[in-house]
């Protein structure tokens, strides 16, 4: 009915008797009026789906912006392979979630009952709400991605799809069902919440960010850091960390203008509906939160990181990796509480999300846990202090407009009341508790299986040589970069490298040939040679004379191109004698 007058005539036609009698005035108000009650529910519905298609598709870029972190932060022998790597943890997460993620998140909403765990709607089947999904879905991406940095240049990639797996189908959703799912033991839209209110976290900084941070911290923590970053090659701590400094501080600082702009959707988009009484209200406030609380990081951690290094060294510099970071910290500590804060807390918040990125930024590097990108001090560390902040700073009127209830309101705020009613804190800290201890519990046996049957850490020539070259082939694009970051030894390494994918090609086809004549079986991990930690041939079961061969022409090539080079050296050396002879 797009018009008065047809809405009108569509309800008197309808009305209208078979022998021509005219309907009632009363009727016919009603028929009209219930007409546009349903136009207008229409609206709002299309509305509110607009809106969350919007705000996960801004999500979803956020994928991007971790993609040009992550590519910038590496060096570039193992660009390739982290790019293919964010790209498996959409393909990954999406799989995940959508055959039992979701289900395990969010199934079972309307039985009222606490559970831990949803138990309906696996693969979609009787969900009305599509959007929603995939508005959640983009947020277990984005939990997902985040490992992908930390574990950079030198891990599997059959690990790595595997966790994406692991992680989206399983451990993220337990977490969200708790928290999110008004089922959920944790949650603060739960008919009997914990301590009347239950936890608080709008827009995921322990669902997500939490989650995503402890599981990196499990994972580096395995898996050990990269080859000559704090131990040289016989296993020797070094007296100074070496640096390992990313190919593209330009490609860091578009990968943080895009979370940054992303992150609107991430922190407004979680109103969900756009359309119920003062949510527009709600909506700005997010998005203003979100802009301070991630300036003041960024000049937080600039400033604290200026004054440190003018200390010691009594020069001025200003990082900017840092204040990429710093500005990431800030946002994810204001997650939690974007909706439910005051602009001034927002400030505060980022401050402090600021100071503790650089403090345990520091901690790592002196703890020698090798973190590519920084994840952990800025998704771990400031989502336990988004959601701690919560219990701080949770302003009474906000928490009246977001959630209903301002029993339980800020610590600061319940001072201010004449008491000093901490439930609301104790919530906070016992849902980030549960966070880490489920995330530990479910993912540190996951990743030491991987570990002890070869399939976590690639071989530690693929990670001299870069990884890029053991699972994309070529090293060509990228040689004359390689041979000075190896300081000349490239064609050394590379020529290492063949010798040993021969011996292990060699060594896995012998011992086949034993299992097929009845010796004992071999173990995931049987290309792994004994005397070597964290060696593996990315579980490659089918090793044909042909690829023997092209081993041998690999290696051929690379002694003949020595040679070559060696030649031309020596070729250039005597020419240079000889003119200056002549001089």
């Amino acid at each position: 009915m797009s018009s008065d007058g047809g809405t009108y005539q569509t309800c008197l036609a309808d009305l209208t008797t078979d022998n021509g009698a005219s309907p009632s005035t009363d009727a016919l108000l009603q028929c009209i009026s219930s007409s546009f009650d349903s136009n207008h529910t229409n609206t709002e519905l299309s509305v509110d789906t607009f809106f969350l298609l919007y705000a996960a598709s801004l999500v979803f870029f956020m994928q991007t912006g971790f993609a040009m972190i992550c590519a910038g932060c590496v060096r570039i022998n193992n660009v390739q392979n982290t790019m293919l790597k964010n790209l498996l943890d959409a393909c990954g997460a999406s799989l995940g979630f959508y055959t039992v993620g979701y289900a395990f998140a969010f199934g079972g909403d309307a039985n009222g009952a606490t559970t831990f765990i949803g138990t309906s709607g696996f693969f979609l089947t009787n969900v009305q709400n599509d959007s929603f999904w995939l508005f959640q879905f983009a947020f277990c991406a984005t939990s997902a991605t985040i490992v992908a940095g930390t574990l950079a240049e030198r891990c599997q990639m059959t690990a790595y799809a595997a966790y994406s797996v692991m992680l989206a189908a399983f451990v993220y959703p337990v977490v969200v069902h708790s928290i999110w799912s008004s089922n959920g033991f944790l949650s603060a839209s739960n008919p009997n919440p914990l301590w009347g209110v239950g936890m608080v976290d709008f827009a995921g900084s322990s669902v997500v960010h939490l989650t995503g941070g402890c599981t990196a911290y499990i994972a580096t923590k395995i898996l050990g850091p990269r080859t000559g970053r704090f131990y040289d090659l016989r296993g020797n701590a070094l007296d100074e960390p070496k640096e390992f400094p990313g190919h593209s501080l330009a490609l860091q600082c578009l990968g943080t203008f895009i979370l940054w702009f992303g992150w609107y959707g991430f922190n407004a988009g979680s109103i969900i509906s756009l359309t119920l009484e003062d949510n527009y209200l709600i909506v700005s406030h997010t998005a203003i939160n979100t802009t301070l609380s991630a300036a003041a990081g960024c000049v937080m951690t600039l400033f604290l990181s200026t004054v440190v290094f003018e200390h010691f060294t009594g020069e001025i510099t200003f990082n900017l990796q840092y204040a990429m970071n710093g500005c990431l910290s800030g946002l994810v500590a204001i997650t939690a509480g974007c909706s439910v804060v005051e602009s001034w807390a927002s400030i505060v918040i980022g401050l402090v999300g600021g100071a503790l990125y650089l403090t345990f930024s520091k901690l790592l590097v002196k703890r020698r846990i090798d973190d590519a990108v920084d994840a952990i001090p800025v998704h771990m560390i400031n989502g336990i202090w988004g959601a701690i902040s919560v219990g701080l700073f949770a302003e009474p009127s906000k928490m009246i407009m977001v959630y209903g209830n301002d029993a339980h309101v800020g610590w600061f705020y319940s001072w201010a009341r004449g008491n000093a009613d901490a439930h609301l804190l104790a919530c906070q800290v016992v849902g980030c508790l549960f966070v880490a201890a489920w995330v530990m519990g479910t993912m540190t046996p996951f990743f030491w299986l991987l570990h002890y049957f070869g399939y976590l850490r690639a071989d530690s020539l693929e990670e001299v040589v870069g990884l890029d070259i053991g699972y994309s082939g070529g090293y060509h694009k990228h040689r004359e970069t390689l041979n000075k970051d190896l300081e000349g030894k490239m064609d050394e390494y590379l020529q290492e490298y063949a010798h040993r994918k021969k011996e292990k090609a060699l060594m896995y086809i012998h011992k086949r040939n034993s299992k097929l004549l009845g010796s004992a079986p071999i173990p995931a991990s049987s290309v792994h040679q004994e005397n070597l930690h964290g060696n593996s041939y990315h579980g490659r079961r089918i090793i044909t004379s042909g690829m023997i061969e092209a081993l041998d022409t690999t290696s051929d090539n690379i002694r003949t191109r020595s040679k070559s080079d060696g030649a031309l050296d020596r070729s250039e050396n005597g020419s240079r004698a000889d003119e200056e002879r002549a001089v």
